[in-house]
């Protein structure tokens, strides 16, 4: 299983949120951009991959309104793609 532990605070703006998410899931160039893109990117991981968030990580996401719609897009994601999973770390 592939493990990604998402770091709120580099996801403060679109841009930044592009950037970070096609780097950490290695998204195709083909991607938008946006967290409609993203969505619909995730939607075709077939490897089991885990989204692991700390809880201090959640803390700075819950601060940041643009890190906090792109969860909410990876907890959709996560529901909807059996081979993604939303892990709250201790």
């Amino acid at each position: 299983m592939h493990e990604i532990y998402l770091e709120g605070n580099r996801i403060t703006t679109k841009e930044k949120m592009a950037a970070y998410t096609r780097e950490i899931f290695s998204l195709p160039e083909t991607f938008g951009g946006n967290l409609d893109a993203l969505n619909d990117c995730l939607s075709e991981v077939t490897e089991e991959t885990a989204i692991c968030l700390t809880k201090e990580n959640l803390l700075e996401i819950c601060g940041n309104s643009y890190a906090y719609r792109t969860l909410l897009v990876l907890s959709q994601a996560a529901a909807e793609n059996p081979h993604l999973s939303l892990r709250i770390m201790p």
